[in-house]
């Protein structure tokens, strides 16, 4: 498949396909590799064919199938120094690094990648866009606030992946303990529907196409909510606003047509 897939998005894991015709990799594995195989032929692609899993930060719902990918399947990991020392503690095992620089750009394949820091509750935590030889897509999840780099980075995508992970006053209702909702709702925490739609606000222009809503949190947002908060913030453009599904592959995105299957 030369395009993106969003495969699982959400507290319960996270992984994304995104793929050339000469390159293809995951960015995240937080699922099991039972379930990335499964997720990956729905799309008609093989786990044979991945080229290296490219890893944002080191929570667990970012890298749970990490060992078996690299270990047995010899699949080499991209990440910073610093989340690569916790991916190394979490899986137990050295596996075949490629350490990037945060806010260094590099090439891998025909991918020209850029990683950049977000405020979020690890060491070095970043945020992705990619381009292709045609595109450019933005991938920006588990934040707590939308700094004016992530604005800057975020420019001129074609498709955005962004996180719309809750909102506060169903935080505030839930039954989640006190330390939680101060967590989810802090500065390093996650990404509410209103922040998304604001961000959503400054950076978007003619280039975009399609917005991906990410990391819905099932306890303390619907897809409903967070599809309607983001729409109402570009009511009047003709950008496509769709939800990555947690337990489910979302709806990809074909570069080689422009289109996408829901």
């Amino acid at each position: 498949m030369i395009g993106f897939c969003p495969l699982a998005s959400g507290s319960k894991g996270n992984c994304i396909y995104f793929g050339t015709e000469h390159t293809k990799i995951l960015i995240d594995a937080g699922i099991s590799t039972k379930n990335i195989i499964l997720r990956l032929q729905e799309i008609g692609v093989s786990i044979d064919e991945i080229d290296a899993i490219l890893v944002s930060h080191e929570h667990s719902d970012h890298i749970m199938g990490l060992k078996v990918l690299s270990k047995r399947m010899n699949i080499p990991i991209m990440a910073n120094s610093e989340t690569a020392k916790g991916i190394a503690q979490y899986i137990k095992y050295i596996p075949k690094f490629k350490i990037f620089a945060t806010g260094e750009s590099f090439e891998f394949g025909d991918l020209k990648i850029h990683p950049f820091t977000i405020q979020h509750d690890t060491p070095d935590p970043v945020a992705f866009t990619i381009q292709t030889e045609s595109h450019k897509i933005g991938f920006c999840t588990d934040l707590g606030f939308a700094t004016t780099l992530v604005e800057q980075k975020l420019k001129g995508c074609d498709y955005l992946y962004l996180e719309a992970n809750h909102t506060p006053s169903m935080v505030h209702a839930s039954a989640r303990p006190a330390i939680y909702k101060q967590r989810v709702l802090g500065r390093h925490g996650h990404l509410s529907n209103e922040d998304c739609a604001s961000l959503v606000e400054r950076i978007m222009d003619e280039k975009l196409k399609k917005i991906y809503l990410a990391h819905l949190s099932e306890e303390c947002n619907s897809p409903e909510v967070a599809l309607s908060t983001v729409k109402k913030a570009i009511r009047n453009s003709s950008v496509d606003v769709s939800i990555a599904h947690q337990h489910k592959i979302s709806s990809p995105t074909y570069f080689s047509s422009l289109t996408t299957l829901a």
